[in-house]
């Protein structure tokens, strides 16, 4: 979700300003994929990068999510939305840790669509965590070396019990992964839009999977 700053910026206003309507796209979005009856929809929130930026603009950004997870949780759990968070989000401030196990507890039950959101997330140290368990476990005699395989390191990561990525899409004009979900994305359609996340709409999703469904996956195959 690319592009809140840049909005921001072309209207001559503060970057929380732009963060702002991030939010409010995250809500168009999540809402129609429910509709269309989207099994997955894993959302960028904040990536373990992200502290390199200003005290101040990731302190907008913390009380923006605790802010979408007070007024929408509601209607996210009504909708029957099962909301997944992906990274080490226990590192975050004690309060919104609280918030954020709430929100999964009350919606662990939840058959619709799958919310994955990854919070102080990053790819590369999310399967070297992986592969550190599975040494431990070797070591430990719990496991022989030649079971450490692709599927056993899948099982391990964050999203281990969720389906591979099919589509990813990154708004903004960046074509770039930018360290999400690497081993995840390994076979999926990229999809590099130019519009800004906060003008990205429910138009610009359903383009988005009408260009998935007029490609061709052969996973290596012919």
């Amino acid at each position: 979700m690319d592009g809140n700053g840049r909005w921001a910026k072309a209207r001559r206003l503060p970057r929380a300003a732009g963060h702002r309507r991030g939010v409010d796209a995250v809500r168009r979005i999540v809402r129609k994929a429910g509709e269309i009856g989207l099994e997955v929809l894993t959302l960028y929130a904040f990536s373990s990068e992200n502290w390199r930026r200003p005290a101040e603009e990731i302190s907008d950004l913390m009380g923006l999510l605790r802010h979408f997870i007070r007024a929408d949780l509601n209607e996210i759990a009504e909708a029957g939305v099962r909301i997944r968070v992906i990274g080490d989000y226990r590192a975050l401030q004690g309060d919104l840790v609280r918030l954020i196990d709430d929100a999964i507890a009350r919606t662990a039950a939840n058959t619709g669509l799958t919310l994955v959101i990854a919070l102080n997330y990053g790819s590369q140290n999310e399967i070297a965590r992986a592969a550190q368990l599975l040494a431990e476990r070797a070591r430990a005699g719990e496991i022989d070396p030649s079971a450490i395989t692709a599927e056993a390191i899948e099982a391990e990561l964050d999203t281990g019990d969720i389906p591979p990525v099919d589509l990813l899409i990154r708004t903004s004009g960046e074509r770039r992964l930018s360290n999400f979900l690497l081993w995840q994305a390994a076979y999926a359609e990229l999809l590099f839009v130019d519009t800004l996340w906060p003008d990205f709409n429910e138009a610009e999703l359903v383009r988005a999977l009408d260009d998935f469904s007029r490609r061709e996956r052969r996973f290596g195959g012919l």
